[in-house]
């Protein structure tokens, strides 16, 4: 699962695609209604915030709306709740963490898609702080630093 920290504009077709249906998976986790996926770690920021099916529906809604704007339609309807919620932090060494993550997936996918991929761009529900990548990712950098990947 990859919630992207970064604006879903960002992403090709196929990462679009993704990041709504596992932000839809994470919204049914985060609601109670189902049990696969319970302890992801992508999910601590969401649990975080005082209304964690907001949150989430607040980000599903920045996905939506990225998806318009290059023609898509996905179905709004499957947003709990599609409403404002507060904006959440990023920090700008996860943001860049993920930036490189995102480019080196573009770069095999879709290498015309980099020149839309400037620069990381942050999904319109976070605001960017100084700090270090996110403690909830640093268990996938432990992984990927001893496969080799």
């Amino acid at each position: 699962m990859r919630i992207w920290s970064l604006h879903p504009g960002l992403l090709d077709r196929p990462g679009l695609t993704a990041c709504w249906r596992e932000a839809l998976l994470a919204q049914a986790v985060l609601a109670g209604r189902t049990r696969g996926y319970t302890r992801h770690p992508q999910l601590q920021r969401f649990r975080e915030q005082p209304d964690p099916v907001a949150a989430i529906g607040a980000y599903l809604a920045g996905v939506a709306d990225a998806a318009e704007a290059r023609g898509y339609r996905f179905d709004r309807t499957r947003i709990d709740r599609p409403g404002p919620a507060p904006r959440m932090v990023v920090t700008d060494g996860q943001l860049e963490y993920e930036w490189g993550h995102l480019r080196a997936k573009l770069a095999r996918r879709t290498p015309e898609r980099l020149r839309y991929a400037r620069r990381p761009v942050p999904h319109p529900l976070f605001t960017v702080e100084p700090g270090p990548v996110a403690e909830w990712e640093r268990p996938q950098l432990a992984r990927s630093s001893r496969s080799g990947s």
